[in-house]
């Protein structure tokens, strides 16, 4: 197996996570700077996620053995 084996690879997927982060990044500009300028206008406010339902409660000791058989 050669030395470098892996390397190209990861070095692709760096380079292409750098631009997909370039590309949001202008964007986000642009779009700041059109609200700015009133081009766009600007969007509903973020909603709050739902809540998350609470972990299901513990079992209790007695309801059943650990390899189901109960």
């Amino acid at each position: 197996m050669p030395e470098t084996f892996g390397k190209r690879a990861r070095r692709a997927v760096k380079d292409r996570k750098a631009q997909a982060r370039e590309e949001r990044r202008v964007a986000r500009n642009q779009r700041r700077d059109d609200r700015a300028a009133g081009v766009l206008e600007p969007g509903p406010p973020v909603e709050a996620a739902e809540p998350l339902e609470p972990w299901p409660a513990p079992r209790d000791e007695g309801e059943g053995d650990r390899d189901g058989q109960g």
